[in-house]
């Protein structure tokens, strides 16, 4: 194993099964938390990570939920620490991104709402009870440079839904400080996982010449790159850092305001 620098904490990970998600459970695995892998509908993908946790020397299980569901939320949280008696770290990593604008129909940002928005608070809302009652806790939402005003069409109401999720973390950071509870967030840019790179051949090669073109590393971002900046900020080392925003986007130079 790897420096067992979260060792004795427990880490849940919602969106677990793939992709950035799998790629965080990972490495905190690695890093030496127990680690609640959760998922909605992948089940065998999902409990592929949690075999390669075990394999890295971790310890790890799986529990479905959709993060949308309040009740299915309260109640995964509750079996993880039943299960492993705690929950230190949260990585709000689930999320969905439904192209369209505001000439599409509203449903689109409707549903991403209840997840990409909804349930973030629904997760955090379940956890806080036992991080209070302990006095520590590491929250990390995974946000998305998209907030910041990137310049990718018809991912306007998919960044309305990541900008909540930056106000949100810098909210909650000033509201539970005080019960030694740090909350941060992850930007990253484009990242190569299944979602974003499920498209026809030619495409595919027309936005990975764009984007390395317009990102100053002239490569895309990997999902190990993500897990690395989490692994961090849900570390001890990170423990006087809450309310930011890490930006792992290679030096995305696309912006159309820099404002912020």
């Amino acid at each position: 194993m790897s420096e067992a620098r979260l060792a004795g904490r427990v880490a849940l990970v919602t969106g677990a099964s793939r992709g950035i998600g799998a790629a965080i459970a990972i490495r905190l695995g690695l890093y030496g938390a127990r680690v609640v892998c959760n998922y909605n509908r992948s089940e065998e993908a999902v409990r592929n990570v949690v075999s390669r946790i075990a394999a890295g020397g971790g310890e790890a299980i799986a529990l479905r939920a959709d993060v949308s569901s309040r009740e299915e939320v309260e109640a995964m949280v509750e079996k993880a620490v039943n299960t492993f008696g705690r929950l230190d770290i949260l990585v709000n990593n689930a999320a969905i991104l439904m192209r369209g604008g505001v000439m599409d129909d509203v449903s689109i940002l409707d549903r991403m709402m209840e997840v990409n928005v909804k349930g973030v608070i629904y997760c955090i809302a379940a956890s806080l009870k036992h991080m209070m009652r302990q006095r520590y806790g590491r929250i990390i939402n995974i946000a998305s440079i998209a907030a910041f005003g990137t310049t990718s069409r018809n991912t306007t109401y998919y960044a309305m839904t990541k900008g909540a999720i930056i106000t949100l973390t810098k909210r909650l950071a000033f509201e539970l400080g005080e019960y030694g509870i740090t909350v941060n967030a992850v930007a990253p840019g484009f990242t190569k996982t299944d979602m974003t790179m499920n498209r026809p051949a030619e495409e595919l090669s027309e936005v990975t010449r764009r984007l390395e073109t317009i990102t100053a590393l002239k490569r895309l971002g990997e999902p190990e790159d993500i897990a690395e900046a989490v692994a961090f900020l849900a570390s001890e080392r990170a423990g006087f850092i809450t309310g930011q925003v890490i930006s792992v986007d290679g030096g995305r130079m696309d912006f159309f305001s820099r404002s912020t």
